[in-house]
């Protein structure tokens, strides 16, 4: 049973694990677009766009998870990327353990 659940954790952990930030989304842009856009540089396993309970409204922010780092790298070659007349602003993200941002923080 304890193997089972370090899967699970593990599982959980790289869930939480996104390649790509992306800021400045047009607020008439939708998970499901972002998704098809970005599906042209590889395979999008995951792309998450937080709302806001009050507005209804998406944050304007995302994070896009890619199946290889070679597909991360497609996304980052082409600039600008732009939606709907407005260029979205990228970030790779960098992939750190909790005990290293607490060392950081300090």
């Amino acid at each position: 049973m304890a193997a089972a659940s370090a899967v699970r954790t593990v599982g959980r952990r790289s869930r939480r694990l996104f390649d790509i930030f992306v800021a400045e989304i047009p607020w008439t842009v939708s998970s499901k677009e972002l998704k098809e856009y970005f599906s042209q540089f590889g395979s999008v396993q995951r792309c998450q766009l937080p709302f806001n309970r009050d507005t209804g409204f998406h944050r304007r922010y995302c994070w896009i998870k890619f199946s290889t780092p070679e597909e991360v790298q497609n996304v980052l070659q082409k600039d600008p990327h732009i939606l709907e007349g407005s260029k979205l602003a990228l970030k790779q993200q960098t992939r750190r353990r909790r005990s290293q941002r607490k060392s950081q923080s300090e």
